[in-house]
């Protein structure tokens, strides 16, 4: 199967990149930059140049293949609105350009909104009134094209999607604890994070590809919840700072706009998943990955 992968160079893309290519798919891959096309063919897949915002470039790379896999989001936490706009419409270009023809479209979507404060599953379907302020619809997007034609289904990854390389929350709060000398949780720190490795994450986006159905949503989930304050604890011992709690007040000042996900509670279950595609998390759970110590080498300060 030919597969155009978005976000082929990413830190999820590119584990995806590799498990297609390792299981004898054929990957053309977008790509921004000359170094990003470089990348790609170096991992064996073929660069595809464009961007999201090229929309052309987006329906010719869908048009060539067999199957999309879109991973790519503009992560502007200063424009989340116009990132999200970018996502839809992407979203819906490649559908068209893959419409009547029943090729699957797999799109990246979150567990973390789904059902705050308790276990999200897959049968819960996305309620704007328990995320509000947060326009991004990709989920949304892609199983309204179904009706078109097109084997939409949706891969739902955690708040945290860990591993060597990660640039996201985990690397975020390590770098808030270095600048501020403390590693911190709001109250009790019992609210959960749900968790998976990158490469647990690419070996689901391969087997919703291969034995998937459209319609269908997908939880990449391999810790159902951690205890933030666990999370707190490890990087407190690694950093050799103390760990201390912080009220919601407190912590909008010390962790700025990252205080309402620090608090928020939001486990998820991948049981349904591992049923339907066969897929068992093998790779490390999140606080062991962080008690490997690599997270600590390359965290960048805030």
């Amino acid at each position: 199967m030919r597969v155009f992968v978005t976000g082929a160079t990413g830190f999820v893309g590119s584990a995806i990149v590799g498990e297609l290519i390792g299981a004898g798919h054929r990957v053309l891959g977008l790509a921004r930059s000359d170094r990003s096309a470089k990348a790609l063919v170096a991992a064996g897949a073929e660069a595809h140049r464009g961007s999201l915002e090229e929309l052309d470039t987006l329906r010719s790379g869908a048009r060539a293949s067999d199957a999309v896999i879109h991973t790519a989001f503009i992560h502007d936490f200063t424009n989340i609105p116009a990132a999200a706009e970018t996502d839809r419409v992407a979203i819906v270009t490649l559908g068209e350009a893959l419409g009547n023809s029943n090729r699957p479209l797999l799109v990246t979507s979150g567990t973390a909104l789904v059902a705050p404060g308790r276990m999200a599953t897959e049968e819960d379907t996305p309620d704007p009134a328990l995320r509000p302020g947060w326009p991004r619809v990709s989920e949304e997007t892609a199983l309204e094209m179904v009706s078109h034609g097109v084997g939409a289904s949706a891969v739902r990854l955690p708040p945290s999607v860990h591993g060597d390389g990660d640039h996201g929350f985990i690397p975020l709060l390590i770098g808030i604890a270095r600048e501020k000398g403390i590693s911190a949780y709001v109250g009790d720190g019992q609210n959960r994070w749900a968790a998976v490795h990158r490469l647990d994450a690419a070996h689901l986006f391969r087997l919703a590809l291969e034995r998937g159905t459209a319609g269908a949503r997908y939880h990449g989930v391999g810790d159902e919840g951690v205890p933030f304050r666990e999370i707190a604890d490890v990087i407190g011992r690694h950093l050799n700072v103390p760990v201390v709690s912080k009220s919601a007040e407190e912590a909008v000042a010390h962790f700025g706009w990252f205080a309402r996900f620090a608090s928020l509670d939001i486990p998820a279950s991948s049981a349904r998943t591992q049923q339907l595609v066969e897929w068992h998390p093998e790779h490390s759970k999140l606080l062991e990955d962080l008690d490997r110590g690599h997270y600590f080498e390359t965290a960048p300060v805030v």
